[in-house]
């Protein structure tokens, strides 16, 4: 049988992914297309 390890984690840990998603897409990906298609959309 092997033995598994783990990843270390901290129990203080406040977040797993960061607050908005604007902080590790790049400028030209394209959910800001797609977020600024939806506001324009007359619903």
């Amino acid at each position: 049988m092997t033995m598994r390890t783990f990843r270390p984690y901290d129990l203080d840990e406040l977040r797993l992914l960061p607050p908005s998603p604007c902080d590790w897409l790049p400028e030209d990906h394209l959910t800001y297309f797609l977020v600024d298609l939806v506001e324009a959309l007359n619903l």
